[in-house]
């Protein structure tokens, strides 16, 4: 039996969640599906410029974890660029750092919602 999926922590939800061609194709109608983890391992380590080590405490997983969401992002980047479909981030096992218990706030120093509060 395979083991249940484990809740990430995201400090926010992307601002944009639609990225595309600007020439839209009428005959490609599939689209990418990024989920939101896989978007906020990608902001940390490299928007951010962490470690996996630092990316997997942020987001309470192991870092074998974070290696196997970031590979699956970059290459949902890589077959909507290389093929002209748009990119979708929704969806996924995450909740968000506001919706933690208040008593105990996101320690991590790179938060995302931190920067924007201050």
């Amino acid at each position: 039996m395979a083991r249940p999926k484990k809740t990430k922590r995201v400090c926010s939800l992307p601002e944009n969640n639609l990225y595309g061609p600007i020439q839209i194709n009428r005959h490609q109608q599939e689209d990418v599906f990024m989920t939101v983890e896989e978007y906020e391992v990608m902001r940390i380590l490299d928007y951010e410029g962490l470690n996996q080590e630092a990316c997997a405490q942020a987001l309470g997983v192991a870092r074998s974890t974070v290696q196997r969401i970031y590979d699956n992002a970059r290459q949902k980047i890589a077959d909507s660029i290389v093929n002209g479909k748009r990119l979708k981030i929704q969806g996924g096992d995450y909740k968000l750092c506001s919706d933690f218990d208040e008593k105990v706030p996101c320690k991590i120093n790179f938060c995302y919602k931190k920067r924007q509060d201050e």
